[in-house]
């Protein structure tokens, strides 16, 4: 059954008033008549100036999906934002979310996938920050054939910014980096293996999905030997609470949101009614982008206006010593039974077999903080092994 938590909202001169709220459709269901406060009374959420909201657990006394919401007056039933049409609280459902609705459409998304205890969500006035390691819970690497000898290590306080009132731009965006963020914190990239961009133009030679380059669950390691995906994240998907054709997969960082195949009812896309960044008009966000089981697989480009000096990106690992760590290379018609495996300790080993020789890159944390201690015997090392501490800057 669904879950609620509770909101209490006071009105000036009034008194308290009590909501119930559906997490998976924002709907507030409160008393017609308030209560005067009290110090025995529940912790109540006050209305800052600004948008606040937080699924931090810093704040025992308040739900990990608590909604504060800056400016509402509750005197009655109030109805969230539908895909369906209609109109709420928030506006007409025509893209006119506020922000303060956006911000907790964005919360509600991580929560009711189950996310929540791993990433974490906090709103000012202009953007919904999406916080995580970029590291799944879901098995990674496994069934790679075009590997760069990249292996993936957690970015820890890698920020998304989702823009609370998004506007759709003139020009398509192309970025070098990651284009949006799935509700398990981790990077979504556009299909290909290269910077920014032609989206008039599709290049076979660098979908990493053709090129067996991503894992079963549509991601791989990159350049700052970070974990992201570059086609529908089905690995995450399946672990999903809420999975279906309405959960929402992710955000795009000009503030629309992801879905999948299909449309949010379950209803088909029909041909060529996703435009060159795989999205469509929606009723309720103004724009939403999906998921194709065909090129571009997932967004390959951004609608929507995009501050790209906010633009996270994850750098190289650096030398101890300073200096980045060298790329990998890839080898040449592809590996066979590459996996990885956590060991103890926070401990990793990916191996992996070429031309009849077995390879292997095992790495642990380092006793200096943010740095793992390499061992490398690897096609990008000639089969030599190799040594050596690498660390994280701070994303």
């Amino acid at each position: 059954r669904p879950a609620y938590f509770v909101v209490r909202i006071p009105r000036m001169g009034v008194g308290i008033y009590t909501c119930l709220t559906r997490v998976d459709t924002f709907r507030l269901e409160c008393n017609e008549q308030p209560r005067k406060f009290s110090r025995r009374s529940p912790a109540m959420i006050r209305f800052p100036d600004q948008l606040a909201y937080s699924t931090s657990r810093a704040a025992p006394a308040i739900s990990a999906a608590a909604l504060v919401l800056s400016g509402f007056a509750c005197g009655g039933p109030l109805e969230a934002p539908s895909s369906t049409g209609g109109t709420g609280p928030f506006g007409p459902d025509d893209g006119g979310l506020s922000a303060a609705a956006r911000c907790a459409a964005v919360g509600a998304s991580i929560e009711s996938a189950g996310f929540g205890p791993k990433v974490t969500v906090s709103c000012d006035g202009s953007y919904a920050n999406i916080v995580s390691d970029t590291y799944p819970d879901h098995t990674i690497m496994t069934g790679i054939t075009g590997t760069n000898d990249q292996v993936p290590v957690p970015a820890p306080g890698y920020t998304s910014p989702i823009p609370l009132t998004p506007v759709h731009a003139a020009k398509a965006t192309s970025i070098d980096a990651a284009l949006g963020v799935a509700v398990n914190g981790v990077p979504i990239y556009d299909y290909s293996s290269q910077g920014t961009n032609d989206v008039s133009s599709y290049d076979p030679r660098a979908d990493t999905l053709l090129t067996g380059e991503l894992d079963q669950c549509n991601g791989h390691a990159g350049r700052g030997d970070d974990y992201h995906y570059h086609a529908a994240p089905t690995c995450m998907i399946a672990a999903m609470k809420n999975k279906g054709a309405s959960a929402i997969l992710g955000w795009g960082f000009d503030g629309y949101p992801i879905y999948g195949n299909t449309n949010p009812d379950g209803t088909p896309i029909a041909a060529g009614e996703l435009d060159v960044c795989n999205a469509k008009s929606d009723a309720t966000y103004g724009y939403r982008y999906h998921t194709s089981t065909t090129h571009p697989y997932i967004l390959q480009c951004l609608v929507g206006e995009v501050d790209l000096s906010k633009a996270p990106r994850v750098a190289p690992l650096t030398g101890a010593a300073g200096g980045e760590k060298e790329p990998g290379s890839k080898a040449p018609g592809g590996v066979k039974n590459l996996a990885l495996v956590d060991a103890a300790h926070g401990a990793r080993r990916m191996t992996y077999e070429y031309s009849g020789q077995a390879y292997s890159i095992t790495y642990k944390p380092s006793a200096t903080s943010s740095c793992w201690d390499f061992q490398e015997k690897s096609f990008s090392t000639g089969g030599v092994l190799q040594a050596a501490t690498y660390c994280r800057s701070k994303t």
